[in-house]
């Protein structure tokens, strides 16, 4: 029983470890290389909150999950990157390929920005979960995830060659007491 819920762990804590190394390597590289604020694997992306401007809709801190779409329509919030910034707003007005978002506490439009600048749709928002999901990408969150996953493989390791010595050295004494 032991030994299972130690490989079960063991499995958790090195999957967990793989996923975050990966993200976070994924992450760094769209943002540094294509200057892609917000990476969308298989079409989905997920960004943190950090001003009030669609408030009470979205807050700072709640996590919004975005979607690519195909097509976009009026009332929808979407997510673009303007210069170095990520702007969730919601669409206002829709002028063939040009569209105007306003975040929903603010009192005047946006610039008009091409369909083509629009990352996705928001399809999710979970409240107040922000700090937590920074906590996860912190450098030093990712490293000690790193290394227990380390130190857990090397423990498995070492305690396997363990079991197969005592093994060996089961056979051995069986073969010596046959031969004696």
């Amino acid at each position: 029983m032991k030994k299972t819920l130690f490989n079960i762990l063991k499995f958790v804590l090195i999957t967990i470890a793989c996923f975050l190394l990966g993200f976070s390597v994924y992450n760094c590289n769209s943002s540094r290389t294509t200057g892609d604020k917000l990476p969308m694997p298989f079409g989905i992306g997920m960004a943190v909150v950090i001003s009030g401007s669609m408030e009470p809709t979205i807050s700072i801190d709640d996590m919004i999950l975005v979607k690519k779409a195909d097509e976009y329509k009026l009332d929808d919030m979407v997510v673009f990157q303007s210069n170095n910034e990520l702007i969730v707003h919601r669409i206002v007005d829709i002028n063939e390929d040009m569209i105007t978002t306003r975040g929903d506490a603010n009192n005047t439009d946006d610039e008009p920005i091409h369909v083509s600048s629009i990352k996705g749709k928001v399809v999710g928002i979970v409240e107040n979960i922000g700090w937590f999901i920074d906590f996860l990408r912190s450098p030093i969150v990712v490293i000690t995830v790193l290394v227990c996953a380390i130190l857990l493989m090397e423990f498995s390791f070492k305690k396997e060659k363990q079991e197969k010595n005592d093994k060996i050295s089961k056979i051995k004494e069986e073969i010596r007491q046959l031969k004696g």
